[in-house]
Parts: C-alpha cells; structure tokens; sequence
C-alpha cells in the first residue's frame, strides 16, 4: 500500500484559504513584476544566501572536539563575506545524540554539548548585527526515547501521553505488527517492554515516531515553535515532514529484500490527509509573523508542490530530492543522469514560476559532498564545485550552502565501517552483505553515500586539524584539508571559494538573478544545462544568461542565444561562444534601458 497522493480534506482547504488572506499583505507572486514602481518588497528571505551549518563540525571554541554556537558566532564574519542572510542549523536542543541531535529530547533547551540558551540568545542577537537570521531545525516526526513525553507514554495504556506515540500490540506469534523496515535498517517496530506494546520508529530505535492525530501533540508542537518564533529566529526548517501521518491500517508490505521487510517509506510517506495538519501547522505558528518554513519532503514531486508551497500553501518552500543522487537503499542507489539532473531542475521551476519559491541546493547534512555526487572520480573538482555553485547561486529561488560546499570540499574514502560514526552507515553496509554483495562492494556503497561524507570537520586552515579544533576532533577530518581550506583559499584568486563570494555578490546586484523570470534554453541538449534571467521594467531590461557544461567532455551550442551579451564570469577565465569545455561555467549579461 503506497501513499503517494497528498490530497486534504476541504476543512484543510478552508485552512488554506485562512492563511492565504493572513498572508497576502506579505506575499508577493513568485513572477517578477512588470513596473518596478508598482512592486512590493521581495520577502527578505526571497533575496537571502542560506547555509546550512552542522555545529558539531562547523568551529569549535572550547577544544572539546566538537562545534559550538561560540564557535559560529566567531565565524559570522567569514560567513557576512559569503553574503548569508540566513544560517540553518541542524538541531542544538538537549540530546543524547544517537543520531546527532536528530533525536530532541527537550526542546526548551540547548545541548551542553553546545553551550547555553545564553549562547543561543547571543548567537541570534550577534546574527543581527551582521545581517543574518538564524533557521532552528525542527523535527516533529519524532523525539529521543528520553524525552519526558515518551517516558511517560511508555509506562502504561492509560496515562496522559499514553497516546502520544504510535504504539501497536504483537502479532499473535509475538513478531512486530508488520514487516515494515526502519530508514536505517531492521524492523520499524521495537518491543517495550513496560508497556508491553511495540513503538513504531520511522529512523532509529532511539527515535519514536510522534502521533500527530492526537491533538494535543500537535499543539505541543505549535507551542516549541512559538517559543523560537519569540526569541527572534527568522525561519524554520521541518525534518522528514513526509512521514508524520501514518495510515489507519499499517497492514504487511510486499518485501523489496531478502530480509522480507518493505521500506517503511513506500508504506507511510505522503498518507492522505496529512496537508490537513501542516495547514493547521502554518494557521497556529508562522501566518503572518515575517518568517518562512522550508520543509524537507522526500517524496514529493513538482506535480505536487503546488499543495505543500505558496500563498495557500503549507510552507513557503519544500526541500524536493528528485534531482540528487543516491536513495534510501545504498546498494539501489544510481547517480542522476545529466538529463535527469536538468529535467528535475526545470521541472521544480516551471512549479515554482507563479506559486511558491523554490530552495536550491545540492548538498547537506545526509547527503555526500555534490563534487562526488553528480561526477566520475576523474573529474576536476575545482571546475566540478564552481559549476554546482554557479547554478545553485543563478537558479531562481534561495540558495542554501552546506558548510564547506563554498571550498569544494569532497567525500572522505575510509576502508573501514568501524570508521564511520553515521548511524546508518553499519546498518547499510550490513543489509548489502545480506543482498550478497561482498566486503569490499559494500564498503563502496559506504564511501559513496555515508552521510559522514558531508560531516567531517570544517576546513579552516592548514594547522593540525584544520583550525577546527585545539582538542581531538569527534569525527576524522577529510585528507586533503591542507590544500582545500578557507584560509588557503581567501589568499587564491582562482579558488572555490573565491568563486562563491564572486557569485554571491553578482546574485545581490543582478536584479534578474533575484527577481527575474526563469526560462531553460537548450533543454534537449545532452551536456548543458542552460536558461536565461530576465528582469523587465518601465526604466530597463536585464538578461542574464547562464550556461553550464555538466559532462567532462567538450560541449558545443549555438552562439546565438549570447550575442549582444557580456561575460560576466568563467570558470575557466575566459569563453569562446558555442563552444564549452569540460565542466565549464559562464554567465553573460545584457543590460537595456
């Protein structure tokens, strides 16, 4: 049983319509218009470079080896010469961190992994003064086993939380309610033995999967974003969305392994109804308060985002994985195809032309580096990061880095599982011996999609452990640190993150990258992915165009679609129009009054 539609019910439509009058005031149409004197502000988070920082890898204050909110308030600085308007953390609430924060076991406070909610208050006000906004990450799907709301739920069938969780009788054999398999391997369902019931866990034993039919879950809810709403955060990041309905009936699956289980996500993902709980979500938190939501959505498609964005929308914008790499099942996963990639990328466009706004991005905390990703282990990874960057930072929408996406850093290629911290890294490369891959195929599937790849310590500088740190950092730093670093990299001209700045400046004083229309040109071809920014008002007309060689061979096109038009940047330094070479980058520019 698969539920892919994501219809709701006609009070979550009423719903809709409540938050889109809220709203309107603020929101704006995602088509740029005509006469500039008649435009409204753009949102600010519409105009914002993003980046998405993992603190326990990002800086390090105090020399306990992991990252902390001193150590990213130190870094505002570099992080203002990115241009940043807004920087996502990953989760910084108490945890006993089974899966790095991911796994809350309080809310209204802060890890002291990290710091302090002193910290935390300083962070956001320290922020302000360099023009950024700090994104809290909120992951409602589930809680750690050690949150008060569980503890008290598994204690018997009849208390206060007693329904707060999804809870299930054994088969009459005693075996789990159904043969549903976890994200991170093995059954979805863990005895308790207390309550003498099993909990359903979508990701980890340690992570119990939330009951959103309760009201008074959902309300709990309400009240933690409220909270952050009022400590002055400008926006919100929701974890795994997709899985929080559950269907009424969670019957068996037909096995996809040789384990006999189903991935729970083909069971549970996108339940209809579920539109009907994020609506209310948005009604009771953010509607009209000046700060957006992005929702992580695996699952959803563009057929289907004009339901999840926009003015009557559930969020104002939706992290969708159909143009990346990889998948659930490491040992299944296949790398996108240069027309996939440009096929998805268009297509989330053309959903996002007239309703919603779309967040680019490539990498983040789950997945591997982009330059691994999308390219053979042959390629440049130089060209390779400043091609990536050049669409994520041209496409229309808002840009979100991943820490160290800006210096080009790559996957780490350890030989060993007992290497790897990631919790689903044991589980991956176990269920790819079971398939009957060998030791050494299943430790390819580990250095190709351990969500380690993108959790390695940042690389500040060519000191020992790159500057991240004065102790012994958490997780093993990636080799080449001391060539790919942000202090070796401010001092080259020709660096990755030099290109970054470059672009990022370009983005705030091209209006057509911000607030143009998107239209794809050459979308037949095989190598490039190209489209042209176009800004018009009373006073001028801005193109701006963008062409990317995505394959590591030579490229050609029809030089038309650029004359009239000046280079702006190359990442080769200079260009022969209708002619790219490998994994080349250009933007040119037409500027009319």
């Amino acid at each position: 049983m698969k539920h892919r539609l994501a219809f709701c019910s006609k009070a979550a439509l009423a719903a809709a319509l409540a938050i889109s009058l809220v709203s309107c005031e603020k929101q704006e149409s995602a088509q740029p218009a005509q006469k500039s004197a008649e435009t409204k502000p753009m949102e600010w988070w519409k105009q914002a470079v993003c980046y998405e920082i993992y603190p326990n890898s990002f800086m390090d204050s105090d020399g306990n080896g992991t990252g902390d909110l001193k150590g990213i308030t130190q870094k505002l600085p570099y992080l203002e010469s990115l241009n940043v308007g807004c920087i996502w953390l990953t989760p910084v609430y108490a945890s006993p961190m089974v899966d790095n924060g991911y796994d809350v076991a309080d809310f209204y406070k802060i890890n002291p992994l990290y710091g302090t909610m002193e910290d935390m208050d300083s962070l956001i006000a320290e922020a302000n003064g360099h023009h950024i906004k700090i994104v809290m990450d909120l992951v409602f799907n589930h809680t750690s086993d050690q949150n008060e709301w569980f503890l008290e739920s598994k204690k018997s069938k009849d208390n206060p939380k007693s329904d707060w969780y999804i809870w299930r009788d054994a088969k009459p054999d005693g075996s789990a309610p159904n043969n549903w398999r976890g994200i991170f391997g093995g059954s979805a369902w863990e005895w308790n033995e207390e309550r003498k019931q099993y909990y359903l866990h979508t990701f980890a034993t340690a992570q119990p999967d939330l009951n959103w039919a309760n009201p008074d879950v959902r309300q709990a809810l309400y009240d933690i974003t409220n909270f952050w709403i009022n400590k002055g955060v400008g926006g919100f990041r929701i974890d795994a969305i997709p899985y929080i309905k559950k269907p009424a009936e969670m019957a068996d699956g037909t096995p996809d392994g040789a384990d006999g289980m189903v991935n729970i996500h083909d069971m549970t993902v996108n339940t209809d109804g579920i539109l009907d709980y994020l609506y209310e979500f948005r009604q009771k938190t953010v509607a009209g308060k000046g700060v957006f939501t992005v929702a992580e959505a695996n699952g959803v498609g563009p057929d289907l985002l004009k339901f999840w964005v926009g003015d009557s929308g559930a969020f104002d914008m939706l992290f969708e994985f159909n143009h990346l790499s990889g998948g659930d099942i490491w040992h299944k996963a296949k790398k996108i195809s240069i027309p996939e990639l440009k096929s998805a990328l268009i297509s989330s466009q053309a959903a996002t032309a007239s309703n919603g706004w779309y967040p680019i991005f490539f990498e983040n905390h789950d997945k591997p580096r982009s330059v691994n990703a999308y390219f053979s282990e042959k390629a440049d990874h130089t060209l390779a990061a400043k091609a990536m960057g050049t669409i994520m930072l041209t496409l229309r929408g808002t840009p979100f880095i991943y820490e160290g996406q800006e210096l080009g850093m790559s996957n780490v290629k350890w030989n060993s599982v007992e290497a790897y911290d990631d919790v689903n890294t044991k589980p991956q490369y176990n269920l790819a011996l079971q398939e009957g891959y060998s030791p050494e195929q299943a430790i390819a599937f580990v250095q190709a999609y351990s969500r380690d790849n993108a959790r390695t310590p940042m690389q500040w500088d060519t000191n020992v452990y790159a500057g991240f740190t004065t102790g012994k950092p958490w997780l093993a730093l990636n080799e080449n640190f001391k060539t790919v670093n942000a202090l070796s990299e401010t001092a080259d001209s020709a660096s990755v993150l030099n290109w970054y700045r470059n672009l990022a400046q370009i983005r705030k004083q091209q209006k057509a990258l911000t607030q143009g229309t998107f239209t794809p040109i050459l979308a037949d071809h095989a190598q490039i992915l190209a489209y042209k920014r176009i800004y018009t008002n009373d006073a001028e007309n801005d193109t701006v165009t963008v062409l990317v060689n995505l394959s590591e061979t030579e490229a050609q096109y029809d030089s038309t679609f650029v004359a009239g038009s000046k280079l702006i940047v190359s990442n080769y330094g200079n260009t022969e129009p209708g002619k790219m070479r490998p994994l080349e980058a250009v933007i040119f520019a037409n500027h009319n009054k």
